[in-house]
């Protein structure tokens, strides 16, 4: 990769690294105030939270694997001159036993201070992210589908008014239930009904005003708009504000539920390595549609990358 001069004189280089439980992505950006500018964006599946829901320990393989995907990420950050360098980790790390000593390793390795963010962090530099891209005064909610665990918020212009963090990922929830090749109807029953009862709970007893827009971030609905549009290879731009009716998120559902992981990994759009954790991560999607009686959501690349690379910029 050539490296690519600034955008402009007042903007400011960042790089950010999201240690995910399923991925792990780097966004290097040119950020002037709210607007992010793109010059590099790479996805890895390592699969860092394998296990942890049963274990309480992040995997070896998993480990190595992240730490394989930052060693070919720095070369990258460095030829780029990002003059801030952010890194967060999320579910996996938070709820692991040893989330202390992978840290310790990525500093001793890497010289990198990763954060460990809670729930309610990732919830806003999620909702600062997708709010960059403008939201104007609808109220949006944004669903962010992660690994370990799902963020919702509402708000309205650049400050949510409601946040909260879901027990329910694509990665947690397919080890739990999702054990069949291809899962079982009882299993996709036992599934929506667990997830719905964690968004009831949630918005027990809140007051929310009417949803005018809903915005899906991160790997589930990217991957539901590139199946929809057959994108090989994988388009960021044509994601990029596409929308997905219920009715054909639920098509997609029953096509893939149906489908055994073999059969899924050859789905025009879906790359292989989230074959195996897309249903839940549909059916998630889905139950989150259904409580807020929504009956469209629009896809966007917008999400937590961008609300950190605001965030980093700020502190450069």
């Amino acid at each position: 990769m050539d490296a690519t001069p600034p955008k402009s004189a007042a903007s400011t280089r960042v790089a950010v690294i999201d240690i995910g439980t399923n991925s792990t992505r780097l966004l290097i950006a040119d950020v002037e105030g709210a607007q992010v500018d793109e010059i590099y964006r790479e996805s890895r599946i390592t699969r860092l939270g394998r296990g942890v829901d049963h274990s309480g320990q992040l995997s070896a393989e998993g480990i190595d694997a992240v730490c394989e995907a930052i060693a070919d990420y720095m070369p990258l950050i460095s030829e780029e001159r990002a003059r801030e360098v952010m890194v967060i980790a999320t579910s996996a790390v938070r709820d692991a036993d040893n989330g202390e000593a992978f840290v310790a390793e990525l500093r001793e390795r890497f010289d990198l201070s990763c954060r460990v963010i809670d729930g309610d962090q990732e919830a806003n530099l999620t909702y600062l992210g997708t709010s960059s891209g403008g939201s104007g005064d609808q109220t949006t909610l944004v669903i962010d589908i992660g690994g370990g665990s799902t963020e919702m918020i509402v708000g309205r212009g650049p400050e949510p008014i409601f946040h909260t963090s879901l027990q329910a990922g694509v990665v947690r929830h397919t080890e739990r239930i999702l054990t069949g090749d291809p899962p079982a109807s009882a299993e996709l029953e036992a599934l929506a009904k667990d997830v719905g009862k964690l968004v009831q709970s949630a918005l027990e007893g809140v007051e929310l005003p009417p949803v005018d827009r809903a915005i899906a971030v991160a790997g589930t609905p990217s991957s539901l708009a590139a199946i929809d549009l057959e994108l090989v290879p994988y388009d960021p731009k044509a994601v990029e504000g596409h929308r997905l009716p219920l009715r054909t998120v639920q098509w997609w559902l029953s096509r893939l539920a149906s489908m055994p992981l073999a059969e899924r990994q050859q789905v025009p759009g879906l790359h292989p390595d989230r074959a195996q954790a897309i249903v839940a991560g549909v059916v998630i999607l889905i139950e989150i549609m259904r409580n807020f009686d929504l009956l469209e959501v629009e896809v966007s690349e917008h999400d937590i990358l961008y609300g950190c690379a605001i965030t980093a910029a700020a502190a450069a």
